[in-house]
């Protein structure tokens, strides 16, 4: 009895061993065939680039920052040129920046992006925003290289922030920093053209 019954746990132990193996086989086969599917590693007779074929992980901070960039870029970093400055009237500025653009300039000075949550993390709460415009003049005209003539209208604008600053700091001593009465002040230039002389205003072509 007892000799066939350590046959019995011979035959059950080889039988799992040879069911654990097959599946090895198995799961290495399908990833063979996945990675040759694909290409990255020089499996295939495709174009090889040795480790870079490797998939690295992004964060996806860094994704939003390039959109962010491109944000401003489009919105708050080009130069408009607008038409000729009335004739007997004060050139004035119209356009005060927005509370977006005050953001973002406070973040550059002043940035809570990019924490680590339960490490270090900042918040901005109960953000007022006051706008001042401290000077607005143009200049004479003059000639300007792939413009034309023209004049540089200044727009000079002050902007203070009032906002409440929690700073979480998890490691390694647990604490908490609550500014409730912090402020900042940015100044935001709204800098633009005037065409001079003779000229027609710029018109979008029908596409």
């Amino acid at each position: 009895m007892t000799n066939s019954n350590s046959c019995r746990e011979i035959h059950k132990a080889n039988g799992k061993s040879n069911t654990r193996w097959i599946s090895n086989i198995a799961v290495a086969t399908v990833a063979l065939v996945a990675i040759s599917s694909t290409g990255c590693y020089g499996v295939t007779n495709g174009y090889n680039i040795g480790f870079l074929g490797y998939p690295l992980p992004v964060s996806p901070y860094y994704q939003f920052k390039q959109e962010e960039k491109f944000w401003k870029k489009e919105r708050y970093e080009r130069v408009p040129i607008l038409g000729p400055t009335t004739s007997g009237g004060p050139a004035v500025a119209l356009d005060p920046p927005s509370d977006d653009e005050v953001i973002h300039a406070l973040e550059s000075a002043r940035p809570v992006q990019g924490g680590i949550p339960l490490l270090w993390e900042k918040q901005r709460n109960n953000v007022r925003i006051i706008k001042e415009k401290i000077a607005d003049y143009v200049d004479p005209p003059r000639f300007y290289p792939l413009l034309g003539p023209a004049q540089l209208h200044h727009a000079h604008y002050k902007c203070t922030i009032y906002f409440d600053e929690k700073t979480t700091v998890g490691y390694p001593v647990p604490h908490t920093l609550h500014d409730r009465e912090a402020i900042e002040v940015v100044y935001i230039d709204h800098n633009h053209f005037h065409m001079v002389g003779d000229t027609e205003p710029y018109k979008t072509p029908n596409l």
